[in-house]
């Protein structure tokens, strides 16, 4: 399913027609079947991926209970239990990143808590960090100790050349001065 796209068609809509649409979603994922579908090919002590919509980000967690319209899950990484609908459990291996096209800086739904990024700040300084929260318009950084909230347009990819880490993947050999990608 292309979310994009979905998104795109979405930013036309009323906000009752969100709202019906949201109604219309939630009552099908209410059913019966969809639960019973989950549950099926779920069992005590499996290993799932399950999906915050806080965080807007995917998380590993063990399954501890299933109950009828969610289960217990053991997020490996907090060590905290969590109700979980059966819904937001990743049974399939979906690609969970939706990718915006934005005029410029980064899109609400392609950023998550945790993730490095940077902007350019009124004194035009650089400046880097990690995110810490997300709103509806802006998200929270931590930069060298202080707290920043910017705007989504504001912001960009940070690679890390002192970690040998770009995006969450460790490259391999050592890092010499600062790394840039681009087209050769």
């Amino acid at each position: 399913m292309n979310y994009s796209e979905i998104l795109a068609q979405l930013k036309g809509a009323s906000a009752f027609d969100l709202y019906r649409l949201r109604a219309a979603i939630d009552r099908a994922l209410d059913a019966p079947a969809w639960m019973v579908a989950v549950q099926a090919g779920l069992r005590v002590g499996q290993c799932v991926d399950y999906f915050d919509p806080q965080a807007n980000a995917s998380h590993t967690g063990q399954v501890l209970e299933l109950r009828r319209k969610q289960a217990v899950v053991l997020d490996k990484t907090t060590g905290q239990r969590w109700l979980i609908s059966y819904a937001a459990i990743n049974l399939d291996g979906a690609d969970v990143e939706i990718c915006e096209k934005p005029r410029q800086g980064l899109g609400r739904n392609e950023v998550a808590i945790g993730d490095r990024v940077g902007f350019v700040g009124r004194d035009h300084k650089e400046r880097c960090g990690r995110i810490i929260r997300l709103n509806d318009k802006m998200v929270t950084l931590e930069c060298e100790h202080q707290q920043w909230r910017v705007s989504y347009d504001f912001l960009h990819r940070v690679v890390d050349s002192d970690a040998n880490v770009v995006d969450g993947v460790e490259i391999l050999g050592p890092a010499v001065g600062r790394a840039s990608f681009g087209n050769r």
